[in-house]
Order: structure tokens, then C-alpha cells, then sequence
């Protein structure tokens, strides 16, 4: 008999586990002639604004050992365009669509998730976080325990959808955040966000990236981020979804084994496009190889066995 991968993350149910992680697939579409999206557990789409965005200056991207900085600088062409042009195309793929938020002061969450409250093919919104709060002096969001709850504690009220905060690993206590975004209302938690990151050009002797800094994700970073997503299992009750340099099936069984009830794959796609649906069918190969009849039999299984 197949194993079941079915998985419930709030009330959304998905086919299996694997979910794409925003910014590494853009909207989906442009993924689809490689990867079959209908086969995922869910397509979390590239992080919208409320108005379109331009993004940073070149140099945005850069390869590091084990990983990849990205500074792209949440470029996108505004929740409007979202709305009446991006999401009509994807309703025509079987996959539940989650929509990656930001804003740069907490009214824009709410205004952001107020708009989306309702539009069709939305099944919930992603709460991006690790953007800094301009009415702040540039603090992110996720890295202050009351910023983040207002800001979740905002969205809720403004939806009705599932929201999933995204947290950010740039803290001294992953767990402190995650009370924090869970107590204000939070439905799940995905984790993690990029490390801060940056390159400096030895030959021009200057940072190498056009922003200076950016995020740092890939393989360097999964090691960090099974850690964050194990202390947030601890800490909190909601559902977890793992992410941070899963490049194959075992990957994501550490995150499936520290507590995560789902994963993203996300860096893995800019070199393979079909990266997560090799994710997916390696985690059914290993479900069959063990003889393990549904994959939640191992969310937090490592817990249990000495931890």
C-alpha cells in the first residue's frame, strides 16, 4: 500500500509535504514548463508589496561556498498586478497557492491582507517578517517580539486565511519570536528566512554585492535552520514549516524529524527546476524503503528518540 503524504498545515490540506519557498520560483509560472506545480504541496508565489517594486541595484546575486546572497530587494510588480493578472493564470495548476506578503510599516500588512482577503485561488497568506519596519530605523519586523506580534496580530484581523509567519533566523532566541507570532495568532510558522550575508570584491576592494548585504541561503544555512525549526517545536503548538538548503529528500527529513509538518525547498530550484518535486518523490521512496504508512508519523519523531 502507498504511504500517505497528505499533511494539514491550519486547515489547508496538501497532497504532500513539499512546498516551494517565495523567490525561488517567482510566480510559478515560470517554473512550469519544468516542473509540474499540480505535483506540489503547495506553490508559495514571490513576495508582493502593495505597490510595484524595483528592487536593488546590480549586483543582486552572488554563489558563496554552499549557498547563494541574494539581494534582490522583494522586486515585484505590486499586490494589483497580483490580483488581476498573475493569480487568473495560476488558478489553471491543482495547487493550493499561498501568497508571501511585506510591508514597511505594520498598516501595510494589514492593507496588504485586507486586499487579499477573498481573491479567489488564495488558500493563505505567508507573513514576511524579515523586512525592516522604516517607522523603526530600519529594525526588521521579526526581530523584535512586539513588532512581530502586531504585525501578525494586524493580518489576522485583516483575513480570513491562514496566516503562516515567516520567521527570521537574525535573533538571538528563535523561540522568543516564535511565542511571539504564535500568541498574536499565528496559524503556523515557516522558518527560516535568510541569514544576513555579504561578499566583499578582494580585486575592487569593495563589497561585491550593489546592496552590500544580503541573504545567505542554500546548504550552508540548512544546519542553523533545522536547529531553529527544532527550538520552535519546543516552543510552540502550531504547525512548522522547515526550510533552509534542502537539496534532496534527507534533507527534509531533518526537518521532518526536528518538528517541521512540511518543508520548502527553495535555493535547490535555481539549480535544478525540478528540484521539489524530486524532493517529493524521494520522501514517498523513503516512506515505502521504511515501511512507514503516512509521512506524519515522523513530524518531531527525533523528539522522541533522545533529543
Amino acid at each position: 500500500m502507498k504511504a500517505k503524504t497528505a499533511v494539514d498545515i491550519a486547515g489547508l490540506k496538501l497532497k504532500n509535504p513539499v512546498l516551494t519557498a517565495s523567490g525561488t520560483v517567482g510566480f510559478g509560472e515560470e517554473y512550469a514548463p519544468y516542473l509540474d506545480l499540480s505535483g506540489l504541496g503547495a506553490l508559495v508565489v514571490k513576495t508582493v508589496t502593495l505597490k510595484p517594486r524595483a528592487g536593488n541595484p546590480p549586483p543582486r546575486i552572488t554563489e558563496t561556498p554552499a549557498g547563494v546572497i541574494n539581494a534582490v530587494g522583494l522586486q515585484n510588480p505590486g499586490v494589483e498586478a497580483l490580483v488581476a493578472d498573475i493569480l487568473p493564470r495560476l488558478a489553471r495548476f491543482d495547487v493550493p497557492v499561498i501568497v508571501s506578503i511585506a510591508g514597511e510599516t505594520a498598516g501595510e500588512y494589514a492593507r496588504l491582507a485586507g486586499r487579499l482577503d477573498g481573491v479567489p485561488g488564495i488558500a493563505a497568506l505567508e507573513v514576511n517578517i524579515s523586512c525592516p519596519n522604516v517607522k523603526a530605523g530600519g529594525i526588521a519586523f521579526g526581530t523584535e517580539p512586539a513588532m512581530t506580534a502586531e504585525v501578525v496580530r494586524l493580518v489576522k484581523e485583516n483575513t480570513a486565511l491562514p496566516v503562516i509567519a515567516k520567521l527570521s533566523p537574525n535573533v538571538t532566541d528563535i523561540r522568543i519570536i516564535a511565542l511571539a507570532a504564535a500568541g498574536a495568532g499565528a496559524d503556523a510558522l515557516s522558518l527560516i528566512n535568510t541569514l544576513s550575508a555579504m561578499v566583499i570584491d578582494v580585486e575592487r576592494r569593495r563589497p561585491l554585492l550593489g546592496n552590500v548585504f544580503g541573504g545567505l541561503s542554500g546548504p550552508a544555512v540548512r544546519p542553523v535552520a533545522v536547529r531553529a525549526v527544532w527550538q520552535a517545536y519546543r516552543a510552540v503548538e502550531v504547525p512548522l514549516i522547515g526550510m533552509g538548503g534542502i537539496m534532496a529528500a534527507r534533507d527534509a527529513l531533518e526537518f521532518i524529524l526536528a518538528g517541521a509538518r512540511a518543508v520548502a525547498v527553495g535555493t535547490a530550484n535555481l539549480v535544478d527546476p525540478g528540484a521539489a518535486a524530486a524532493v517529493a518523490a524521494g520522501l514517498e521512496q523513503y516512506l515505502a524503503e521504511q515501511g512507514i504508512g503516512d509521512v506524519n508519523e515522523l513530524v518531531g519523531a527525533a523528539h522522541r528518540t533522545g533529543g
